[in-house]
C-alpha cells in the first residue's frame, strides 16, 4: 500500500469512528436531556438532511483550493463539537441539534473533497482499491464506534465524547495536509458551470458514471426502505428477541468490510457499470434470503446484502472520479452524494408505512425495484447518453 493510499484509509477509519459514535450518542443525550423520543430521533435527520443540498455546496469544491477547504471544514467541525461543552441541560438541547446540522453539511463537503482529491493523490488504477478499503474501513468502524461512544456516554458523559469526536476532524486534517498531491489527473473536457444542474447534466449525461450512480441509489434506498421489515421479520416472523437485530446488524457490517476488500479488483477486471449491477443484484438476493421463515436463512441474508451494498457504492464513486471533467470533480462528487443518499429522506419514512402490510411485502418490493432497475438501467443506449452530453454543451446553463 502506496503512502497516499494508507493516509486515505486512516483519514477513513478516524472520521468513520468520530462520526459514528457521535451520531448515537446525540440521539441518546437528546432522549436523557428531554425523555423524547421523536426529538431523539430528529438528530439523525439533522445528519443527512444536508446532503440534499449537494450540488450547491460541491461548488464550492470546484471553486476554491480542494485540500485548504476540506482541512478548513474539519477544524470548523472541531471547533463546533466542542461547543457541546457548553449543554447543560434541556435548554441547551438546541445545541446539539445545530451540531448535528454542522456535522451533516461538513460531511458533504469533505466527503465530496476527498472524492475529488483521490485522482490527484493515486494512479487511475488505484482508484478502486482504495475506494474499496475506504469502505470496509468505514463499516469496520460502524462496528466498534457506537458501543465505544455508547460506553463512554455511560461512563463520563455527553462531555467526554464531544471532545473525543473533536479529536477526529483535527487528526484528520493533519493527514490531509500530509497528503502528497502530485498527480495530475488525465486531460477530459473542461467544460464549466454555476448551479446544480452542471453537475446533474455531467452526472448523467454519461452511461460510465449515470447507470452506478443510479444503482447505488435504488440499493441505497431500498436499504432504508426494508428496515422497518427486517425489525418486522424479527419480532414477528422469527419471533425472536430484538436483540437478535444486533446480531443481523454485524452480520451485514461483516459483509460490508468482505465486500470492500474485494470490490477494488473487481472494478478493474470487469468495470464498474458490471459491479454496480451485480451489486444491487445481491442486494436483491439478500432480501429475499430475509423472507424466508429460518433465522440462518435471515444471518446469511444479511451478510449478501451486506456485500452487495459496498460494491454499487463503490462502483459509483470510482466510477464519477475516473469519467468526470477534475474542473466538476467537487461539484459533481457531491451531486453524486446527493443522489444515491438522498432518496433515504423518503424511503425510510415510506418503509415504515409499508411494513404495515406485513413484513414480506417490502422485502418483495425491494426485490422487485432492485432487479427492475438493473433491467432498466442496462437498457440505455450509448447513443441517447451521447446526445444528453451534446445537450449539456450547448446548454447555455452549464457555461
Amino acid at each position: 500500500m502506496c503512502r497516499n493510499a494508507g493516509l486515505f484509509v486512516a483519514i477513513s477509519l478516524l472520521s468513520g469512528f468520530g462520526s459514528s459514535a457521535m451520531s448515537l450518542v446525540a440521539g441518546i443525550w437528546i432522549l436523557d436531556l428531554t425523555g423524547s423520543t421523536s426529538l431523539a430521533a430528529l438528530a439523525g435527520l439533522c445528519v443527512y438532511a444536508p446532503v440534499l443540498a449537494g450540488p450547491w455546496l460541491g461548488g464550492l469544491l470546484d471553486r476554491a483550493p480542494r485540500r485548504p477547504l476540506v482541512i478548513a471544514v474539519s477544524l470548523m467541525l472541531a471547533a463546533a463539537l466542542l461547543a457541546l461543552l457548553a449543554v447543560r441541560g434541556p435548554g441547551q438541547t438546541w445545541l446539539i441539534f445545530a451540531v448535528s446540522g454542522v456535522y451533516g453539511v461538513s460531511y458533504v463537503l469533505i466527503d465530496a473533497g476527498e472524492t475529488a482529491l483521490l485522482p490527484s493523490a493515486l494512479a487511475p488504477a488505484e482508484l478502486g482499491d482504495v475506494n474499496g478499503w475506504r469502505s470496509s474501513a468505514q463499516e469496520g468502524m460502524k462496528l466498534v464506534a457506537p458501543l465505544a461512544g455508547a460506553g463512554l456516554y455511560a461512563w463520563r458523559g455527553g462531555h467526554a465524547v464531544a471532545v473525543l469526536s473533536a479529536t477526529m476532524p483535527i487528526l484528520v486534517a493533519t493527514l490531509y495536509a500530509a497528503l502528497r498531491l502530485n498527480r495530475t489527473p488525465s486531460a477530459q473536457s473542461t467544460e464549466r458551470g454555476d448551479g446544480p444542474r452542471t453537475g446533474l447534466i455531467i452526472l448523467f449525461g454519461h452511461r460510465g458514471t449515470g447507470l452506478p450512480v443510479v444503482l447505488a441509489a435504488v440499493s441505497i434506498a431500498m436499504s432504508g426502505f426494508t428496515t422497518a421489515a427486517i425489525y418486522a421479520v424479527v419480532v414477528t416472523v422469527l419471533r425472536l428477541p430484538t436483540t437478535f437485530l444486533g446480531v443481523l446488524g454485524s452480520a451485514q457490517g461483516a459483509g460490508s468490510i468482505l465486500g470492500g476488500l474485494i470490490v477494488g479488483r473487481l472494478i478493474a477486471s470487469r468495470g464498474a457499470g458490471t459491479v454496480g449491477v451485480a451489486g444491487t443484484a445481491l442486494f436483491a438476493i439478500g432480501c429475499l434470503a430475509r423472507c424466508l421463515p429460518w433465522w440462518p436463512a435471515t444471518v446469511i441474508g444479511a451478510v449478501i446484502a451486506g456485500v452487495g451494498l459496498p460494491w454499487t457504492l463503490v462502483a459509483a464513486v470510482t466510477a464519477v472520479q475516473t469519467h468526470t471533467p477534475s474542473a466538476l470533480l467537487g461539484r459533481v462528487s457531491a451531486t453524486a452524494n446527493t443522489a444515491m443518499f438522498g432518496p433515504l429522506v423518503v424511503a425510510i419514512p415510506l418503509g415504515s408505512a409499508a411494513v404495515h402490510l406485513g413484513a414480506r411485502p417490502p422485502l418483495i418490493a425491494a426485490v422487485v425495484i432492485c432487479l427492475t432497475a438493473v433491467v432498466v438501467a442496462s437498457s440505455f443506449r450509448p447513443s441517447t447518453l451521447c446526445a444528453a452530453r451534446r445537450r449539456a454543451r450547448h446548454d447555455p446553463a452549464t457555461r
